[in-house]
């Protein structure tokens, strides 16, 4: 069916807690990966649109920071009530637009509900200190405030979940936050505005702008919005960061991935396969923590590489609809052709394909791929070199855990890694030792809970915090210190000299 067989549906922007058509005359299609049909059209904004969502939000701002705390906290509850009332509702769109299959898009809003949760205890979390008696007379005391107008400009890959990590902690450190998302799945950012303005965000405090790099150049340029949150490729993420900063802007911008998980001859070998299965083929390989590079240390790598292979004819590939099915289709055509690329270059570069996904036919005109294990592939393949996104899963044998490390380390990306192994002293000396952000010992996608914080190293990060936790707080905030004396009046007396502490 072509794209014009169907009448398609237009979505527009979010602006002063309103759904607000579009204005340009742009827009983009989305599909349905699981068909390949167009479905509908969304908006892309202007330059004026943006300047005109950010002057609402920056209106909006002055008042949503003078909301106590407690009641911002009361929101982010009522909020977190309607987002688990809503988990299924959610879980459609994502499968509609993204393709997951409705486990997965659960699984996404789960984790996502996390950051709410973390964020409903902020008047614990923005709790100051306080110095009585510093100086004689003297008090000092810090304070965290909100930034006012900060945005977040968010990927394809988790429509729910990434929002999540900068909307809850944005909203309740009382900032105005303006989403833009990905124009490739936009509808689960609408469902999130209805919900929290049922939950009593004011107009005007949190805006959905859909676009392109008009609209994301609009953003780093505004002077009103003072910080940047990002989720996307490298080449991307640095962008935005050089961008952002240029323009005075406080700015984290998490890049791509290439995460290995190192497989020691003394590890449980059915464990470890199905941990590589999982972290390599779950959501499509489509996320910056899948693993795929599995590096199999010594004789490992022939039981390895066989337990994987065994496991993989199992595996149920199809549309997101259909309960029974564990991985859906690609986000599109031309991602999936370029994917597919991936399994040709490394077999033409004497990698040897185990499983080609290639091979499996599908019905219809989605955007599937089945999943691929490629063995003996080297570090000078671009499977191995590049960030792939897709069920595409490298096997690099190595002759000891000291050449492992090596790989992992001179790879210039840094986000997670894990090792697999029996061997408690091997897997302290490797979190010691690896360069990577976030590491798993016998876990292979070692996401943090959201009382942590998520971020990489190297070129997976461009800025100096991570993302949400502890460091979401403070990304948002900006802390001042103040000192005060209350004296009696009649000990008041001019001194020019330096203040000192007596």
């Amino acid at each position: 069916m072509t794209d014009t067989a169907i009448k398609p549906a237009t979505i527009s922007h979010w602006i002063n807690g309103v759904s607000t058509p579009g204005t340009s005359g742009r827009s983009a299609k989305v599909y349905n990966p699981a068909t390949g049909q167009m479905q509908a059209l969304v908006d892309l904004a202007s330059v004026e649109e943006i300047n005109a969502a950010v002057a609402q939000a920056t209106a909006a701002a002055k008042t949503w920071r003078l909301v106590p705390l407690s009641k911002r906290a009361e929101i982010m509850f009522r909020f977190r009530a309607l987002m688990d009332a809503g988990r299924d509702d959610l879980a459609r769109i994502l499968t509609r637009e993204h393709g997951k299959v409705h486990g997965d898009a659960l699984g996404e809003i789960a984790r996502g509900i996390e950051n709410v949760d973390f964020a409903c205890g902020i008047p614990n979390l923005l709790k100051g200190g306080y110095s009585e008696g510093a100086s004689t007379g003297v008090d000092v005391y810090s304070i965290q405030q909100p930034l006012g107008v900060v945005a977040g400009i968010t990927p394809f890959n988790f429509p729910a979940m990434v929002p999540l990590w900068m909307i809850a902690n944005a909203l309740a450190c009382g900032n105005a936050f303006i989403l833009k998302p990905s124009e490739k799945d936009p509808s689960a950012s609408l469902f999130l505005a209805d919900l929290l303005k049922r939950a009593g965000v004011p107009d005007g405090v949190f805006t959905v702008i859909h676009g392109d790099k008009v609209a994301v150049d609009a953003i780093l340029e505004h002077p009103d919005i003072a910080a940047v949150s990002f989720v996307g490729s490298t080449p991307i993420a640095r962008y935005i960061y050089q961008k952002g900063t240029e323009h005075g802007k406080r700015v984290q911008a998490l890049g791509g991935a290439k995460n290995h998980m190192l497989v020691l001859p003394d590890a449980d070998v059915n464990m470890a396969a199905d941990a590589a299965v999982s972290a390599a083929y779950g959501s499509a390989g489509e996320r910056c923590m899948s693993i795929s590079v599995v590096l199999a240390v010594g004789d490992v790598g022939d039981d390895l590489v066989n337990a994987i292979a065994s496991r993989l004819p199992a595996l149920k590939v199809g549309p997101g609809s259909d309960a029974q099915n564990e991985m859906g289709p690609l986000i599109s055509r031309e991602h999936r052709d370029r994917v597919a690329g991936y399994i040709a270059s490394a077999e033409a570069d004497g990698a040897t394909v185990v499983v080609d996904g290639r091979k499996q036919s599908f019905e219809g005109d989605g955007f599937f791929l089945g999943v691929s294990l490629l063995d003996h592939v080297k570090e000078n393949m671009d499977a191995y070199k590049d960030e792939i996104f897709g069920p595409v899963l490298c096997v690099v044998r190595v002759p000891s855990y000291e050449e492992g490390l090596r790989l992992i380390n001179e790879n210039e990306y840094g986000n997670g890694t894990a090792i697999f192994t029996r061997d408690g002293g091997a897997a302290r000396q490797f979190q010691f030792e690896c360069q990577v952000g976030m590491v798993g010992v016998n876990v292979p996608i070692p996401v943090p809970v959201a009382y942590y914080s998520f971020g990489g190293w190297k070129a997976s990060l461009f800025g100096d915090t991570h993302m949400y936790g502890p460091d979401g707080i403070k990304f948002y905030t900006r802390s001042k210190v103040i000192t005060s004396r209350w004296p009696e009046p009649s000990s008041s007396k001019i001194d020019l000299g330096f203040p000192q502490n007596r």
